[in-house]
């Protein structure tokens, strides 16, 4: 269809672009233009970007088991709007260095929770919050062993104070029913394991 109404716009105006804030994450100031539904280009508009590095998750499966691995941790980002800012979660780590994700999902696994991934499925890569910042989340379930995997993890210069813990998957996809697992990617991830769970297993196993 090429009516106005079902037109796929594709141009942007960048007409200034000003870093306000550089730390460990950056905050830039855009003043653009972008193409209309309608067709023409919209007036100039300013937006905040919250610039950070993309970031891997990796949700540990034991196929034999039926178990996931959960990791618990401290996260700044809830302390006003949660009861207890210790998030239940998925391993997971910032692409900052010429690594592939492939390889940050197997070091973060070892780091944060002492495991050697045998194996990682592509679950899915997304925005996880694209109207105001350009992360980009690249999605993995990795086959693992869950047999004897506990304890405190992280790396000490990187300030981690990580809790592992060994969880049924029907326990997992119940916390996620009950809200008690609140994170986007570890929701995600869950719930993709549901749907496609014999699948796994019968190529895993």
């Amino acid at each position: 269809m090429t009516d106005a109404n079902h037109s796929v716009p594709k141009a942007v105006e960048i007409e200034q672009r000003e870093n306000c804030y550089k730390g460990f994450y950056k905050l830039d100031k855009v003043l653009l233009k972008h193409e209309l539904f309608a067709g023409g280009m919209s007036r100039t508009i300013s937006r905040e970007l919250f610039v950070r590095h993309d970031a891997v998750c990796v949700l540990p499966y034991d196929p034999q088991r039926d178990e996931v691995v959960l990791i618990e941790q401290f996260r700044v980002g809830a302390l006003d709007k949660a009861a207890n800012p210790w998030l239940i979660e998925m391993v997971a780590g910032l692409i900052d260095t010429d690594e592939q994700p492939e390889e940050i999902a197997h070091r973060e696994a070892q780091e944060e929770a002492g495991l050697s991934l045998a194996a990682l499925w592509p679950i899915s890569r997304y925005f996880p919050s694209p109207g105001g910042s350009d992360e980009f989340v690249h999605l993995y379930l990795g086959r693992c062993s869950t047999q004897g995997v506990s304890g405190i993890h992280g790396l000490e210069e990187e300030a981690e104070d990580i809790r592992v813990r060994v969880w049924s998957f029907s326990d997992a996809l119940q916390a996620v029913k009950d809200g008690k697992i609140n994170n986007a990617a570890t929701i995600i991830a869950i719930q993709w394991l549901a749907l496609n769970r014999e699948e796994v297993r019968g190529l895993w196993k």
